[in-house]
C-alpha cells in the first residue's frame, strides 16, 4: 500500500473502500515504487478542483525498466496455455464486477464524470476481460493447399511482444482493458501509461490484476508529466514491437513518426467528429433519445460523442427545441453527487476552449437555445448548450467538442446530409435516423466512417470491432479483431 494518507476524499466516500484498492506508485516488474527521480504529480478533483492525492512521476529511466521487466516476463507469458491466460482474464472480470461501485466512485471522483455514467463505463470495461477471456482459446491459424499443389501452408499466430499502451483521461477504465486484456489474452506482456489527470483507476486496476493471477511483470504501469520523452525512449527500445493508443489525432501523428524508427507495429484510436443526421421521416422522440446519449455520454468527452447535428428541414425546428429543452434540464453539480446527470470537464483549459468556441459562433451569427455560459465557483463546469446556426466554418463544427455542446444546422436533401456528414478529416463513428431502412443503409454505406449508430445512440460493444477511417486512426479493438492487433501471423510452408 503507497502514499494511501495523502488520498483525500469527500465525505462519505470512504465507506466504498477506495483507498485500500489505489496505489499512488509506479508498478514495475510486480513491485509498487516511486520514480527513479524522487518526484511526484498532483491528481485533482474536477469536481472541486481540490487536489486529491499525488502519484510517482516516472522518469525516461524507469520506463525503460518497465520494458524490460515485461521483456523479462514474456517468454513465460507467451508459454502460457491459452486456457489459464483466459481463466486469468475471468478472474479479472469477476473482481473488477464484485468491486464494481468502488470503481464507478473512483472514476467519479478523478474524472468528474457522472455516477450513471461511471458505472456504465465500469460494466463495458470489466465485459472487455470477460470477453477476450473466451477469445484467448480462439486464436486460430490456417491451412490449406498452395494452388501449385507442390506444398501445404500453415498459418500461426504468435503473440507480438512487449506492447506499450497508452490511455486516455476520458475513460480511465475502459480504455485500459480495451488494451490490456486482448494482449494479455494473445500472450503479450505489457507497459500501460494512463493519463496523469486519471491515473487512480489503473492503478487499482493493475493491483485487481495481481490479485487475479497475473504474473510479475507482465503488467506494468508507468505515469510520468514528462510523456514524450518517457514514450520516446520506450519505443526506442528493442525489445518493444507494439504501441497501442488512444487520444488526439495531434499525437498520434507525433507517435507514428516516432514508432517507425524502430518500425513498430502501430493500433491507433484517434480523434473523431461525429455527424448525427436526422430525416424528416425518423421518430422525433427516438431520435432525441438517441441524440441524448451520443452527445451527453460522459458529458460529451468521447470520441464517439455526436458532434455535428444535421436535421433535415421539415424536422429541425422541433428536433432543436426539443434537444434544447432535455439538455437545459440535466442536473449538473460534481460527478458524485446524488441525482447529477452532468459533471464537470476534466480541467479549466477544456471549459476555456469549449467556451471560446461558442463564443465565437455567437460573435458570427449562431443562436444559443440553451446553455452557452460559462459557470463559477469551483470545479470545471460548462452547462449543456444547444445553439444553431452555426457558420459551416466554425471550430464548434470543424473541431472535436470534447465537451456538452450541440450544434445543430438544417439540411434538405439526402445528397447533401450525406455531403455534410463527410465533410471532415475524421471518420470514427456517425449516426443517422430515419424509419426507412432502406435509406438508413443507403446512407450508412455511403458514410466515411469506421461505424454507423442507424438509429443507435450508442455502438460500443466488446464484442465488435472499434475503430476508424481518414484521420480516426490504423486497427481496430474488440470483437476478435482485437486480439489479432496484438498477434503475428507465422507462415510455414509444409511439404510430405
Amino acid at each position: 500500500m503507497s502514499e494511501f494518507a495523502m488520498l483525500s476524499l469527500p465525505e462519505g466516500m470512504e465507506k466504498f473502500g477506495i483507498s485500500e484498492a489505489v496505489r499512488t506508485d509506479l508498478l514495475i516488474g510486480g513491485v509498487w515504487r516511486g520514480g527513479s527521480a524522487g518526484k511526484r504529480v498532483e491528481v485533482f478533483d474536477p469536481s472541486t478542483g481540490k487536489v486529491l492525492t499525488s502519484i510517482a512521476d516516472g522518469t525516461i529511466e524507469d520506463g525503460i525498466a518497465a520494458v524490460e521487466a515485461a521483456a523479462a516476463a514474456a517468454k513465460s507469458w507467451a508459454a502460457t496455455a491459452p486456457r489459464q491466460r483466459g481463466e486469468i482474464l475471468r478472474k479479472c472480470w469477476e473482481l473488477m464486477m464484485s468491486r464494481a461501485e468502488m470503481f464507478a466512485q473512483l472514476i467519479s471522483l478523478e474524472n468528474g464524470k457522472a455516477l450513471p455514467d461511471a458505472r456504465g463505463e465500469v460494466a463495458y470495461a470489466a465485459e472487455f476481460f470477460r470477453w477476450f477471456s473466451e477469445e484467448a482459446v480462439r486464436i486460430n491459424g490456417d491451412f490449406s493447399i498452395a494452388p501449385s499443389g507442390n506444398n501445404r501452408i500453415m498459418v500461426q499466430y504468435q503473440p507480438i511482444g512487449v506492447s506499450v499502451l497508452i490511455t486516455p483521461w476520458n475513460f480511465p477504465a475502459a480504455m485500459a482493458t480495451r488494451k490490456m486484456a486482448p494482449a494479455l489474452a494473445a500472450g503479450c506482456t505489457v507497459v500501460l501509461k494512463p493519463a496523469t489527470e486519471t491515473p487512480l483507476t489503473a492503478f487499482a486496476m493493475a493491483a485487481l490484476m495481481e490479485e487475479a493471477g497475473v504474473p510479475k511483470g507482465v503488467v506494468n504501469v508507468v505515469t510520468t508529466s514528462n510523456s514524450g520523452p518517457v514514450v520516446s525512449a520506450m519505443l526506442h527500445h528493442p525489445e518493444v514491437r507494439k504501441l497501442s493508443f488512444t487520444g488526439s489525432t495531434q499525437v498520434g501523428r507525433v507517435l507514428l513518426r516516432e514508432a517507425a524508427d524502430q518500425v513498430i507495429n502501430c493500433s491507433m484510436e484517434l480523434g473523431g467528429n461525429a455527424p448525427f443526421v436526422v430525416f424528416d421521416d425518423a421518430d422525433l422522440n427516438k431520435a432525441l433519445d438517441g441524440a441524448m446519449i451520443a452527445k451527453m455520454r460522459n458529458g460529451g468527452e468521447a470520441c464517439t460523442a455526436a458532434n455535428r447535428f444535421y436535421v433535415q428541414s421539415g424536422i429541425a425546428e422541433r428536433f432543436a427545441s426539443g434537444l434544447a429543452q432535455r439538455m437545459g434540464a440535466m442536473k449538473q453539480g460534481a460527478g458524485y453527487g446524488a441525482g447529477v446527470a452532468v459533471g464537470p470537464l476534466i480541467n479549466q483549459k477544456a471549459v476555456d476552449r469549449i467556451h471560446g468556441w461558442v463564443q465565437d459562433a455567437v460573435a458570427r451569427g449562431a443562436s444559443v437555445l440553451t446553455g452557452g455560459t460559462a459557470g463559477g465557483g469551483d470545479g470545471y463546469y460548462y452547462p449543456p448548450t444547444v445553439i444553431t446556426k452555426v457558420p459551416a466554418d466554425s471550430a464548434l463544427v470543424r473541431d472535436e467538442i470534447f465537451g456538452p455542446v450541440a450544434p445543430v444546422t438544417i439540411f434538405e436533401t439526402l445528397d447533401e446530409a450525406v455531403a455534410l456528414a463527410n465533410d471532415s478529416e475524421y471518420g470514427l463513428i456517425a449516426y443517422v435516423y430515419t424509419e426507412d431502412l432502406r435509406k438508413g443503409m443507403q446512407v450508412a454505406d455511403r458514410f466515411e466512417a469506421g461505424m454507423v449508430g442507424l438509429n443507435r445512440g450508442i455502438v460500443s460493444d466488446p464484442a465488435a470491432p472499434f475503430g476508424g477511417v481518414k484521420q480516426s486512426g490504423l486497427g481496430r479493438e474488440g470483437a476478435h479483431h482485437g486480439i489479432l492487433e496484438f498477434c503475428e501471423a507465422k507462415y510455414t510452408a509444409v511439404s510430405w
